[in-house]
Parts: C-alpha cells; structure tokens; sequence
C-alpha cells in the first residue's frame, strides 16, 4: 500500500516545493489549505490549481478565522503591508499570531483521519522573514506535542513525522530542488499583497526574487511594471 503525506499548501512557493518533494518521494498526496480570512485568496487559488496538478487524493481547505484574531497585515486592512527587507531580523506586521500552530494542528487531525505517516510543512530558517514558528525549535515541540497527543502514536505506534524538507535551505537552493523535481511555479505566488502581478516590494516578494536570481532563473510570473 502507498504510503500518504499531508501537505500544508498555501499556494506560495515554498509549499509547491513541498509537494514536488512529497510527490517525488512516491507518497500519495493529501494537500490541506486554509481560508483564514486573509486579505486575498490570491494564493488559496494557486493551491488549488497545484493540488490539481498533482492529482492530489484529496484536498481539504479549511476555514478558520484568523482575522477574528487581527494582529497581522496579512488579515487587517488597517494595518499596511511593509516594504520587503530581504535582511530583516525584527519579527515583521505580516507575522500572523499561531499561524503555524494552529495549520498544523488541522494537519495531524487530517493526518490521523487519512492515515498520513508524513506530515510536510515548508518552514525555512535561513531566508525567510523572521516568523518564529518557522524555526526548528518550534518544529522540535510541535513533534513532541504530536507525539503525545495523537492515538495513531500512543495506540497504533504510527507516528506522525512533521517533515520539513526546506529548512536549512536558501531560497535559491529550494529554487533549484524544485526546478529539479518539475515544480509547478508558474500556478504559484508569494506576495503579500495579492494582485494580478505581484508587487515585487513586500518582503514574500523581494526574497523570491533574490531565490530566483540566486539560482539564475527567471521567476515565470508576472510582476508589475518596472519591478524586474
């Protein structure tokens, strides 16, 4: 029997990598996105497209209202998306409060429902823009906490691995493994911002750029004028 993977497909490139790897690791594909009220569903869309063209087995989209939450510029119009500092350290407005926790908390219910031994999640630590729940120490106890609260560990000794194949990588280098396993990242975007063409200015956007340029391939979607 194949094995499954449940993967955390926001639409964004970073998860369309993870899909790619997933995929190339002959799993079948259990994608899981998120209407959280955000801004836009610029990138909701995008995850359907890919889940589509990895003919996933199942893709569950989830509705949770982080705006109820607020905090982040990614949810609150009232509160602007900052220009993107590729070198940022502080934590920055776009940070969504427990995004992370919360998604992959859906994802290990999902995982137990399907019977998922993988649960993928492509968190990064080098270039990303300074989210603690992309850290490996917030990865290290999310494991922990699945490992002791999920009956397909305690009962079935089926444990739930989070798999986070992008974590010590650059965003050229993810570039260049997805490039490699035929990645979809014509259907994907990363801006912040949500439009047709990308801004090319908020954070999402100027590390994607610098990823591709790094791994001296141009990026396949469109940008507004003058940004490239």
């Amino acid at each position: 029997m194949t094995e499954k993977a449940v993967i955390l497909l926001s639409g964004g490139l970073d998860s369309c990598t993870c899909m790619a790897v997933a995929c190339a690791a002959g799993y079948e594909l259990y994608p899981i996105s998120f209407n959280y009220h955000q801004r836009h569903n610029r990138e909701l869309d995008c995850a359907k497209r890919i889940a589509a063209h990895y003919h996933a087995a199942e893709h569950l989209v989830i509705e949770t209202n982080m705006n109820a939450v607020g905090g982040s510029a990614l949810t609150d119009e009232n509160i602007a998306v900052p220009a993107g500092e590729a070198e940022r350290t502080e934590i920055p407005a776009t940070y969504v409060p427990a995004r992370n926790l919360i998604f992959l908390s859906y994802a290990l219910g999902y995982a137990e429902r399907v019977g998922a031994q993988h649960l993928y999640i492509g968190v990064n630590s080098i270039d990303y823009s300074g989210y603690p729940d992309c850290r490996p120490e917030f990865i290290a106890a999310f494991q922990a906490a699945a490992d002791a609260a999920t009956a397909a560990a305690s009962e079935r000794g089926r444990r739930i691995v989070v798999e986070t194949p992008l974590q010590h990588l650059s965003k050229g280098d993810i570039i260049r493994l997805g490039t490699e396993l035929g990645a979809p990242y014509d259907l994907t975007t990363s801006c912040y911002r949500g439009r047709k063409e990308a801004c090319g200015t908020c954070d999402s956007c100027v590390l994607r750029l610098r990823g591709f340029a790094e791994a001296g391939q141009r990026d396949p979607i469109p940008y507004a004028a003058g940004v490239r």
